[in-house]
């Protein structure tokens, strides 16, 4: 048979050619290209890493940072407590000495208006004696005649007003 014949010719140069080929695209793609292709993988891959810790420690320093400005503010936080306190304490201690000032006057004003009370309810018995002696005084004289004297009916009159 011819055929079978031809066949193993035919193959034979294809196996031929098929090995070349793949012979020659293993060592220009196999011994040329992966490596390279293997190289900027690892490169991106390191770069990867790299950036990776930079944002690691930038993620440190940040939190380092916020740490740092929480404590300052509650320190500014705690002094302003204490201003305020301070503030409030003079304040109140500023009231207190006002109304001190304020508490005497009206404690000296009250005792001056008691003494003149004072005085002007012993001018007004003083006067109520002077008149009372006097209208019975008159009294005595138009009803019993008699002239009294003037210093024993207001003497009368005090006694009876005061007891």
């Amino acid at each position: 048979m011819p055929q079978i014949a031809q066949l193993s010719e035919t193959y034979a140069s294809q196996i031929f050619w098929m090995l070349v080929f793949f012979g020659l695209i293993f060592f220009v793609i196999g011994k040329g290209m992966v490596p390279k292709v293997m190289e900027t993988v690892a490169a991106r891959d390191k770069q990867i890493a790299d950036d990776l810790s930079a944002a690691e420690a930038a993620r440190k320093a940040a939190d380092a940072q916020e740490e740092a400005w929480r404590v300052a503010a509650n320190n500014q936080r705690a002094e302003a407590q204490t201003l305020i306190a301070k503030a409030k304490a003079e304040a109140a201690k500023a009231a207190e000495g006002r109304l001190a000032i304020a508490g005497s006057a009206i404690d000296q004003r009250l005792t001056e208006a008691e003494q003149r009370i004072a005085g002007a309810r012993a001018g007004a018995l003083d006067e109520i004696e002077t008149v009372a002696s006097e209208a019975a005084g008159d009294i005595v004289a138009r009803l019993a005649g008699v002239t009294v004297d003037a210093a024993a009916t207001r003497a009368a009159v005090k006694e009876a007003l005061n007891g």
